[in-house]
């Protein structure tokens, strides 16, 4: 049966840009995420929505499916002195808040004397990209999930809330 929208989904996964792994969490914690909700790349999602649990497979994911096409206009002339302290080099890559209070990542792309040009596009844009997936498990959303879009297992404890379970009282 087809994964679902709002159903938590736990996947294992190695991906390659060609012949170099680019990210994994293969022997880490697993990626789990809510299924239909655009938290993972729609090549990808797209990809395992038949699988089942304890499944493994290749899920090919073009480049228009994953980070979009490479925007050659998504660079920005940027004054130097917003970066003070921090040491520069080209090809590095940069975080920091978008207008929409986001994690906006960039990439250095050339220093000049007084500015410097940022890239705003995604790392692997433009790539087309091969994830080596195992589907570990499948379950129903709990009200709350759907109501958040957090599956349980992503909840950041609050302080103090761990009972006294943790040594901390």
């Amino acid at each position: 049966m087809a994964i679902q929208t709002n159903q938590i989904v736990s996947i294992e996964y190695e991906v390659r840009d060609g012949d170099t792994v680019v990210d994994s969490n293969v022997g880490g914690a697993p990626l789990v995420f809510m299924f239909g909700k655009g938290q993972i790349i729609p090549g990808l999602e797209n990809g395992i929505v038949n699988m089942t649990i304890g499944e493994k497979g290749e899920v090919p994911v073009k480049a228009e499916d994953a980070y979009g096409q490479h925007n050659p206009e998504a660079n920005q002339e940027v004054p130097k002195d917003q970066f003070a302290g921090i040491e520069l080099e080209v090809g590095m890559t940069l975080y920091g808040q978008g207008e929409d209070g986001g994690t906006v990542q960039v990439v250095v792309k050339e220093i000049g004397e007084e500015n410097i040009i940022i890239d705003f596009n995604h790392p692997l844009a433009g790539k087309d990209l091969l994830f080596n997936v195992t589907l570990n498990n499948v379950r129903d959303a709990s009200e709350e999930e759907v109501l958040t879009g957090i599956p349980a297992e992503n909840k950041v404890e609050e302080a103090g809330s761990c009972a006294g379970s943790c040594g901390c009282s």
